[in-house]
C-alpha cells in the first residue's frame, strides 16, 4: 500500500477521524487499525483515550490551531517574493543580478515591512524550491578557443608523460 512520507494537516486529521470511526465501530483491534492506517499502535491508543475522555465524540480528534506566533508573510506573499526574485536583483537597485540572503531580506523589509533572519530565509526559500545561484567566476581575459586547442593538442601528451613517470 502506498503511503506518502508527508501528510498535510488535513490528511492527518482525516486519518485520525477514520481511526475514530473504526474505533467506535468496535470491529477491529487497535493494532489492526494501526496497521491499516500506517500509524503506531500507541497513536491509536491515544486517539481511543481522547474519544473515551472527551464528550464531543469524533470532534475530539479534529485539529487544533497551531500554537505560536502566526507567520509574518502569507503563502501568497512568499509566492510573490519568488516571482520578484525571478526578475533579478538589479530591478531593486542592486549593482549585480546576484541574489544574496541580505539582499532578499532587504527586499522583504522594503516590500512588506517584515524582517527575517538570513538563516531562516535560507531554510524557507529552500523549502519553497528556490536555491541560491552562485555565478561561475571566470577571468574576463579567458580565451575559450586557446583552452580548447591546448586540451586537444597538449593535454594528451602531458597526461601520457605523467602516467609514464608514475610507473
Amino acid at each position: 500500500m502506498w503511503r506518502p512520507r508527508k501528510l498535510t494537516p488535513e490528511q492527518l486529521e482525516e486519518r485520525r477521524l477514520a481511526a475514530g470511526r473504526l474505533l467506535r465501530a468496535g470491529r477491529r483491534s487497535q493494532a489492526e487499525i494501526a496497521r491499516r492506517l500506517g500509524v503506531s499502535p500507541s497513536a491509536v491508543s491515544q486517539w481511543a483515550k481522547r474519544l473515551r475522555d472527551d464528550t464531543r465524540g469524533l470532534a475530539a480528534l479534529h485539529r487544533h490551531p497551531q500554537p505560536g506566533r502566526p507567520p509574518r508573510l502569507r503563502p501568497s506573499q512568499w509566492k510573490e517574493l519568488l516571482n520578484l526574485l525571478a526578475g533579478g536583483a538589479q530591478r531593486f537597485g542592486f549593482e549585480t543580478q546576484r541574489w544574496t540572503l541580505p539582499r532578499i531580506r532587504a527586499v522583504i523589509r522594503q516590500r512588506w515591512g517584515v524582517t527575517y533572519h538570513v538563516d531562516y530565509l535560507s531554510t524557507r526559500l529552500k523549502n519553497l524550491g528556490w536555491t541560491v545561484q552562485v555565478p561561475a567566476i571566470r577571468a574576463a581575459e579567458r580565451d575559450e578557443e586557446l583552452i580548447r586547442a591546448w586540451l586537444a593538442r597538449d593535454w594528451p601528451r602531458i597526461k601520457k608523460k605523467l602516467a609514464a613517470e608514475a610507473r
